[in-house]
């Protein structure tokens, strides 16, 4: 029993560890998800509080995990992961049913599952959290019940600035298809072999009032009967093909001119103002990215706008005298390209060379050197920085939890 319980542990542990990491680092991404949700199920109210949640539920994720992991509060923590496997469990069986949103988003980006493929993985992973719940009084406490909740604290804590951390700057690790480094155009193609969408065409007649609807190929169809009226032809989805990575970026100016290719094929920079609502965009992060484009295109760089929100509305906003024009853009890519609204993205023939949020735009030395060497060091700097911190986190819970690691090995 002690090998099971110890089996079941370790399992789910780092499942919830990587789910609510994932979450963490991209609290926009489940802010977006909780809407969606909201949305569809008639919560329209709650959308404000979607930031928190995603933040909260992350930070619950991790506590679960780590917890679980580390062995603290083990009662506690079976009662939390019980639960919140119960309810989830419940809540993506009516999800997979209804199919309110195509993605659960139960991993962020880093793993894109169906809605039926999620409920299933949670009927699998509720078998070591039945197990964990059934021996969580069988757990040998490591610590005295105040050590315990304080490093559970700080879990928390530490769980809550992380999220804050990359809200307010950008995720450290992307997972979505305009990462740095990716070429649109590239990520754009249907490789050779891969399935495309099938579609079923079907006519639709009428007659003496009753529609009717007959297949192409059909040969009772009423072709040469004029006494069948044509009502419409529908084109009926019946297997989806391969999707590629990127399929919605574009970009059209007031005018109904697509301006896609000349940006991607551009050997020059380009910076890109991603913008998915203006009048829901930070005023201040607005002027900081029209700063930045004057300084831009005063060194002969390009600046185009990118947003969702209708012209009318652009026009009804000249008091922040934009310096460059904006096209329209779908909203659900805007919100991929990048997680700030405003934010700024660095193109040159379709590769993408540098992202930044407003409150971390690059400083006048992008101008003094050449843009893409700028901005490979900055990530070279921020990746450096990461790794840096991430190891002292690793050293620092070695120190804290030798005693555990000592015990962990007599348990097994």
């Amino acid at each position: 029993m002690k090998i099971l319980r110890n089996v079941a542990r370790l399992i789910i542990a780092p499942v919830f560890i990587f789910s609510g990491f994932v979450k963490a680092i991209d609290p926009l991404g489940s802010t977006y998800k909780f809407s969606d949700y909201f949305e569809a199920f008639g919560f329209g109210f709650l959308m404000p509080l979607s930031l928190v949640l995603a933040i909260l539920l992350s930070t619950a994720e991790l506590m679960i995990g780590l917890t679980l992991l580390l062995k603290l509060r083990m009662k506690a923590a079976a009662w939390a992961l019980m639960l919140f496997m119960l309810f989830f469990t419940i809540l993506t069986l009516i999800v997979a049913i209804t199919n309110p949103v195509t993605d659960c988003g139960c991993f962020g980006d880093a793993i894109i599952l169906t809605n039926w493929q999620t409920f299933f993985k949670n009927l699998i992973f509720l078998i070591p959290t039945l197990v964990v719940f059934w021996q969580r009084s069988e757990y040998e406490p490591l610590y005295k019940i105040r050590t315990e909740w304080i490093a559970v604290g700080l879990l928390a804590v530490s769980g809550m600035l992380l999220s804050i951390y990359c809200y307010r700057n950008l995720p450290f690790i992307d997972f979505r298809p305009y990462r740095i480094g990716a070429n649109i155009p590239y990520s754009m193609k249907i490789p050779e072999g891969m399935p495309t969408d099938e579609y079923k065409t079907v006519l639709v007649y009428e007659k003496d009032g009753v529609q009717e609807e007959f297949k192409l190929d059909s040969k009772v169809a009423p072709w040469n009967d004029t006494t069948w009226k044509w009502v419409e032809t529908k084109n009926i989805l019946i297997r989806e093909g391969y999707e590629p990575p990127i399929h919605d970026f574009t970009l059209t100016s007031k005018e109904g001119y697509d301006i896609t290719e000349d940006i991607l094929s551009d050997t020059g920079y380009s910076f890109l103002v991603v913008v998915n609502h203006l009048e829901k965009s930070s005023k201040k992060g607005l002027i900081a990215v029209n700063d930045f484009a004057v300084k831009a295109m005063a060194n002969g760089h390009k600046v185009y706008g990118m947003t969702a929100t209708p012209f009318h509305i652009i026009d009804q906003m000249k008091d922040l005298k934009f310096s460059y024009n904006y096209y329209t853009t779908d909203d659900i890519t805007l919100k991929t390209i990048i997680r700030s609204n405003p934010g700024l993205m660095l193109v040159k023939e379709g590769n993408i060379l540098g992202k930044w949020h407003y409150r971390n735009l690059p400083d006048e030395k992008i101008f003094e050197q050449n843009p893409m060497s700028f901005s490979i060091l900055q990530v070279q700097k921020k990746r450096n920085a990461e790794f840096s911190l991430l190891i002292t986190s690793i050293v620092f819970l070695l120190l804290v939890f030798t005693r555990y690691l000592k015990s962990f090995s007599k348990d097994l």
